[in-house]
């Protein structure tokens, strides 16, 4: 019979094997924790590779996801959808094993991690959701949804500035169902990392009310196996399992515990040594039969599970179709109509608001009729206007909670939004100024990488908000936002378009930014038709007959400035158009056909107005067109002198106007010559 460490060997074996065919990757953190993985992994972890997507699986990450062949052998051996053929591809073209953990990529893997940290808040969002979950739908001797969420992580993701936001919320919020298991190597890139990382980090933990097991040997199974077993009996608090490891554990002396097995491959020599003294004698990427079969996790976990299921469904059938819809990511049925209603409503209205309000009344409407719409924001709450009338917070008391106060924590809150996302069954969103999306950006990033469904709310839209002045106002943060891949926004310019954003939001399986705006912005004047056409991003708010002369292109609050340019425009007798855009993304999804009835090529005197850093607008307006941008920073004033002092002013539009209609005038006479 084959014993643990012989087990383990196999990880470290695969690891070292793949990273040298590859010449490249980290072979010293799947050797230090292989120990630690296979007692998890072969004891404890409740999952089903031949349906990674189980409902009611344990959860785990790998934080420090530079170690991923770590994740890939214990997806291989287990008998997830990754062949001996995938491992040999490792940190290949296309291939199923990239240099870090990439989420819809590879099957059994739960987020996309390797910037540090990031998948430890994440876990922290999987642990939200399921404890959540479980109060809504468990029911006396029907625990549908039980489970532990699991993450590894290392000294560099604690040392990242977000484990401290996720850890403080995590043990303030009492997930006990979240299990840490730290790699206490004492290694990083540059060294022994005792000359820059100092921190008592049981301590540090258990001030954020965690339950701490230190100073555990992460190569005893025996003591590993103990302390999970303690970690699963705390049910009122996280736990963090403090190992104590070797990096590059079965090298020769000079090479474990340094840096040196960090982050490149070994060597043909060093493997070879490392392989003997593991007593590990099989070629490079050959694994025994006997070693799949003690590893082979086998789908009994989810049989119970579905036969406890098909009880609950019995017995609780509302719960049951409920349960399934949500995991179906399927919105209710009278979905369409409840959202019209609020278009509708949002139409009748005349008077003006903030758009920040107008969020507030769609988010009332839409809280009670989606269960699965749980929001937050980081201590701007009363100024982003995100709960609603008769919510409850999510606390350790009140896991049925559907609002979580995240405190002054925008990173953690926005990775924490990625897991619950990630989770399934929940919607999420969360809220703070747009200018502070900067603290959050690589967080927002892995939201498009992964495609999760996670609504960033961001208010405070541009320098109309006054007198906060420039450290709060946003200026290069659309266009920045705008630019990454994948990522919807919208930028709504009044009630009515934020109708439309919200439920954009809600039905796109993917991440959506809302910028709002925090002064009043009036009702658009338009035609009841045109209703339809907002959900394609850009659309003839204003027109007049025939071909226009000129198109004003605007979003959010510069809409009714460019409407009211358009106005002085029309008395003068300029035949004008103007378009607003609250989605530049969704615009450019539309046809040809479509986008050229808004847009007609023909018409290149061209006006782009947006209270931002001007060069993304070019595509739109061409070389013969201008934009009335932001190419610096604001100023601390009334929210109109800031205006006016940055020209956007009906004047200096106006000016624009005539300098554009002479080029077009230009270019004309020298067409016709």
């Amino acid at each position: 019979m084959l014993s643990r460490r012989q087990l383990a060997n196999a990880i470290r074996a695969l690891s070292m094997d793949a990273v040298e065919k590859a010449k490249s990757g980290h072979p010293g953190m799947p050797m230090g924790m292989a120990d630690i993985a296979e007692v998890l992994w072969r004891d404890f972890l409740k999952h089903n590779p031949a349906n990674p997507h189980w409902v009611n699986r344990d959860r785990f990450l790998l934080s420090n996801g530079h170690g991923c062949m770590l994740q890939y052998a214990l997806l291989h051996l287990t008998g997830y959808d990754l062949t001996i053929e995938d491992i040999k591809q490792f940190r290949q073209l296309h291939s199923r094993t990239p240099g870090h953990p990439e989420y819809r990529h590879t099957a059994g893997v739960e987020a996309t991690t390797g910037p540090l940290g990031q998948g430890f808040a994440n876990a922290v969002g999987m642990a939200i959701a399921e404890a959540h979950l479980a109060k809504e739908f468990n029911r006396p001797e029907f625990p549908i949804i039980d489970h532990f969420t699991y993450v590894f992580l290392g000294d560099g993701c604690m040392m990242e500035g977000i484990s401290h936001e996720a850890a403080s919320l995590a043990g303030t919020l009492g997930l006990g169902k979240l299990i840490a298991i730290y790699d206490d190597n004492g290694v990083s890139i540059d060294g022994d990392v005792s000359t820059w990382f100092t921190d008592n980090t049981p301590l540090r933990f258990q001030s954020y009310d965690w339950h701490v097991i230190a100073n555990v040997d992460g190569h005893n199974s025996e003591a590993i196996c103990r302390a999970i077993k303690e970690a699963q009996a705390v049910t009122d608090k996280p736990t963090l399992i403090c190992c104590k490891t070797t990096i590059g554990w079965g090298c020769d002396p000079h090479l474990a515990g340094t840096a040196l097995t960090h982050g490149t491959a070994l060597g043909e020599e060093a493997v070879s040594a490392a392989k003997k003294n593991l007593g590990w004698t099989y070629p490079p990427f050959e694994i025994p039969a006997e070693y799949y079969q003690a590893w082979h996790k086998n789908a009994e976990d989810e049989h119970q599970w579905q036969k406890l299921f098909t009880q609950y469904s019995q017995q609780y059938p509302d719960l049951a179709k409920e349960l399934t819809r949500r995991w179906q990511r399927k919105l209710p049925a009278d979905w369409a109509a409840h959202a019209d209603q609020l278009l509708q409503k949002m139409h009748q209205k005349k008077e003006a608001m903030a758009t920040r309000k107008a969020s507030h009344i769609a988010l009332q409407h839409y809280a009670d009729f989606l269960p699965e719409l749980m929001g937050g924001s980081a201590d701007l709450t009363i100024s982003n206007l995100t709960d609603w009338e008769g919510m409850t917070a999510f606390s350790k008391t009140t896991p049925e909670g559907r609002y979580i106060y995240y405190g002054v924590r925008e990173f953690g809150m926005s990775a924490i939004l990625n897991g619950m996302a990630l989770y399934g069954a929940i919607i999420p969103y969360g809220g703070t100024f747009l200018t502070f999306s900067d603290y959050a950006r690589n967080a927002v990033r892995l939201s498009a990488l992964m495609q999760t469904q996670a609504i960033f709310v961001y208010t405070h839209d541009s320098i109309g908000l006054g007198e906060d002045g420039s450290t709060h106002q946003p200026v290069e943060h659309i266009s920045s936002l705008r630019a990454i891949p994948g990522m919807a926004l919208w930028r709504p310019c009044d009630a009515v378009e934020t109708a439309v954003a919200w439920r954009q939001a809600i039905e796109h399986q993917g991440p959506t930014c809302l910028l709002f705006s925090r002064q009043n912005l009036p009702a658009e004047e338009r035609q009841a038709h045109s209703l339809s056409e907002i959900e394609r991003g850009g659309y003839t708010l204003m027109d007049c007959e025939g071909m226009p002369e000129l198109i004003m292109i605007a979003t959010g609050s510069e809409v009714s400035l460019a409407t009211l340019a358009a106005k002085e425009l029309i008395s003068q007798q300029v035949k004008v158009r103007v378009v607003s855009m609250p989605s530049t993304d969704r615009f450019l999804e539309q046809d040809a056909a479509y986008q050229e009835q808004v847009l007609p090529s023909k018409v290149t005197a061209r006006i782009a107005i947006e209270a931002g850093t001007s060069d993304f607008w070019y595509k739109f307006v061409g070389c013969h067109g201008k934009v009335i941008g932001l190419n610096r920073f604001g100023a601390s004033a009334p929210a109109k002198d800031v205006l006016r002092d940055c020209h956007f002013t009906v004047e200096h539009v106006l000016g624009v106007v005539k300098e554009v209609l002479a080029v077009r005038q230009k270019t004309w006479r020298a067409e016709v010559v």
